[in-house]
């Protein structure tokens, strides 16, 4: 098998580039189920904490656009400069922690501390020693970090098939038949007939889309130490242990050896430029990279950066219409969305798990990654995906210890 790391894979990261000829549809697929599956996860996130803050529409319209135009160029430049499927994503976590500490500060105040965020990021990734701490963790530990990460989010098919039972078991179905006689467009032609179905269903309600265009907002930044306490180094430390630790391990997981340094610069440095309209930051994607990432995007590893950039494309599409894209997702049944996308997930939670239960001494302290990141824990407003990796390098520590 060619891996990243292997002299197929060099002589083929050195050849031209060819987007269109490495193009297929399943990655173009895979690309559009991770974007889709990025802005319904949170994208209601937003709204809420730019309702409680008092923002205007237009505000929050720039803010949308600033995220995803920064995570469009970012996805895009980045697959297209290291030839991996390199998915960057705003941060989920950050935007949570928003709903509650944006109302009490001035909006110019929370720019500030966005402002302060990203020059943080990006001193990290300036300085490299990202990359060494991510080549100190076990591959086993990486592996079950993936595994855990992507657990949530596979169950949700079966969780949606107590409410949407029709759908969800045509979905399921399509996916089987089609996987076992035609791999490479299980995912295409279970979304086809997971829509076809909705329809049928009565499930489709485009009564609320409409189109407008986005229109970006420029706010002048303010600087107070109690934003930039409150705000800026939460959403610094966030964005770190919930988005790009977990983001370079599935990359890792998967075989790409691509350098975390430069990433997170230039995501620090994206997310630095689009602060003043709004963006609160954008980072290493980690489930909707994997969905890129996996054999379900295209059979030849070494193509697979196209479902990335194609992931980019929608992003800017979605960027430049701004909430318009809210209101047509909002009209797709959730159980479509989770559903395709943990059918689209399965592949990369399997891979997980084989990887993590390769080395018998990582197999415990890799269980106790997976069990810990895959239960959802959330302790000082960080995620289990941090709090996983610290239980696993600690589970390893001591049993390597007690055995020497």
């Amino acid at each position: 098998m060619t891996t990243p790391s292997s002299p197929e894979f060099s002589t083929a990261a050195r050849a031209p580039l060819k987007p269109f000829a490495d193009t297929s549809l399943s990655a173009l697929v895979a690309g559009f189920v991770a974007m889709m599956t990025g802005y319904t996860s949170s994208l209601v996130l937003m709204f809420q904490a730019g309702r409680a803050a008092h923002l205007t529409d237009a505000q929050i319209s720039s803010w949308i656009w600033a995220l995803s135009v920064g995570m469009a160029l970012c996805t895009i430049g980045l697959s297209l400069r290291f030839r991996a499927p390199i998915v960057i994503a705003w941060s989920t976590p950050g935007a949570a922690l928003l709903v509650s500490s944006l109302p009490h500060v001035a909006y110019s105040e929370a720019i500030g501390a966005f402002i302060v965020c990203a020059l943080l990021l990006t001193l990290v990734g300036l300085t490299g020693w990202f990359d060494t701490l991510m080549k100190k963790i076990p591959a086993g530990i990486a592996s079950a970090l993936l595994a855990g990460i992507l657990f949530e989010i596979g169950i949700e098919i079966f969780r949606a098939a107590q409410f949407q039972t029709a759908l969800v078991l045509a979905m399921f179905f399509t996916y089987l038949a089609v996987k076992r006689f035609a791999p490479r467009y299980a995912i295409p032609a279970t979304l086809v007939v997971g829509t076809a179905v909705a329809g049928a269903l009565g499930l489709l309600d485009f009564s609320a889309f409409r189109v407008a265009f986005a229109v970006p907002v420029l706010t002048v930044p303010a600087f107070s130490l109690s934003a930039v306490i409150s705000i800026g180094i939460p959403l610094f430390i966030v964005a770190m242990a919930s988005q790009n630790v977990p983001g370079i391990a599935v990359l890792r997981a998967d075989g790409y050896q691509t350098p975390s340094a430069p990433l997170i610069a230039t995501t620090g440095v994206a997310s630095l430029l689009l602060a003043p309209f709004g963006s609160h930051g954008v980072n290493l994607a980690a489930i909707t990279a994997a969905i890129c990432t996996g054999r379900e995007a295209h059979e030849d590893r070494s193509k697979r950066y196209m479902a990335a950039v194609w992931c980019g494309l929608f992003y800017l599409i979605a960027g430049i219409f701004g909430a318009t894209i809210a209101a047509l997702f909002g009209s797709l049944p959730k159980a479509l969305v989770v559903s395709v996308a943990a059918l689209a997930l399965f592949g990369s939670i399997m891979s997980g798990l084989t990887n993590a239960m390769q080395d018998t001494r990582q197999r415990e302290a890799a269980l106790v990654t997976f069990m810990v990141t895959a239960s959802g824990l959330t302790l000082l407003s960080i995620g289990s995906a941090f709090w996983g990796l610290v239980a696993g390098l600690f589970t390893q520590f001591v049993l390597n210890a007690r055995r020497a």
